[in-house]
């Protein structure tokens, strides 16, 4: 299988075309995914031309290649559309407001987003963002969650996963098991979490759970009810919850590996995500020397890696 000799790790790459480093780095080391931002973005043209160099050093259609379009103040196609106002907290409030309008305007939402993506050749979304939003989440998730109230996130988290997916397109449902009761941005430190177990399990966690996504990102983030000392990234009680309480089944990706809130080395940070349970790890500011400290540390896909990504194959056919 095409797949079987690529490594576990997605990685982003520096500017709108790859430099020849880039080009011998992944030929060399054959990463299993690729992640845009809108510095990898100029315009409609170029975009086509860079996701096809890459793919064709794959000889593969279907080479797995991540956006981070959430809209609102996420979105890496501002230079192709502008979805500023386009917020999940928008949507949020809207579905909360009138049910029906919501439904049209966010059928039509999502459709324009999948017929960009496909155009630009971008197969994997990295959302629902399914945080539980609080007055005093930090700012970081804030809009981006599209409600305060779970069984709302709840129902537009699988109505965005069922509508991307009918248009071909991955999700990435997000940061399990919740970003919500974070006061801290993981980009800049660890957030340490004290609620107990039972009120996580009626309200953050709940929403992660019977979610049909390929993909699940996880949250730097310490929930002391369920590991004292390492985050939900390196944490093996961490993911084994995951995989056990909250039932997810399928392919795990560790949030940016070179965030702050990670408190090791970047090589341990690396090994830690991969002995902690975490199938992929996501490396995002294309830094080469850091890239290629992680391509010697990670290993080649396995058998459920393998085997998730053909399911992944079979919604882009």
């Amino acid at each position: 299988m095409r797949i079987k000799n690529r490594k576990s790790f997605i990685c982003g790459i520096k500017s709108t075309k790859l430099s020849q480093n880039e080009f011998f780095f992944i030929k060399k080391n054959k990463p299993w995914g690729i992640i845009l931002f809108q510095r990898n973005i100029k315009n409609l043209n170029q975009t086509i031309k860079l996701t096809k160099s890459i793919r064709n050093l794959f000889n593969d259609p279907h080479y797995p290649i991540f956006i981070d379009e959430e809209g609102g103040r996420v979105s890496r196609i501002k230079n192709i559309v502008d979805n500023s106002i386009f917020t999940a907290k928008f949507f949020g409030d809207l579905y909360k407001k009138n049910k029906i309008k919501f439904y049209l305007f966010y059928n039509i939402y999502i459709n324009q987003i999948s017929y960009v993506l496909n155009l630009i050749g971008a197969n994997i979304n990295t959302v629902p963002v399914l945080d539980l939003r609080r007055s005093f989440s930090h700012r970081i998730i804030g809009d981006r969650s599209f409600s305060n109230n779970k069984k709302i996130i709840d129902k537009i988290g699988d109505i965005t996963i069922d509508q991307f997916s009918k248009n071909r397109i991955g999700t990435v449902i997000k940061h399990i098991p919740g970003h919500g009761l974070s006061k801290k941005d993981t980009h800049l430190k660890l957030p340490f979490i004290s609620k107990n177990l039972k009120y996580l399990e009626q309200n953050d966690f709940a929403v992660f759970k019977n979610k049909n996504s390929l993909f699940a990102m996880t949250a730097h983030i310490i929930f002391k009810a369920i590991d004292q000392k390492e985050c939900i990234t390196h944490s093996k009680k961490g993911i084994k919850y995951i995989r056990k309480k909250i039932g997810f089944k399928n392919l795990i990706i560790s949030d940016d590996i070179s965030m702050k809130a990670l408190k090791y080395s970047f090589d341990k940070n690396v090994r830690k995500a991969y002995a902690s349970g975490c199938n992929l790890v996501l490396h995002c500011n294309a830094n080469l020397t850091e890239m290629n400290n992680l391509a010697k540390i990670s290993p080649k896909v396995n058998q459920f890696i393998i085997k998730k990504t053909s399911e992944f194959y079979k919604l882009l056919s």
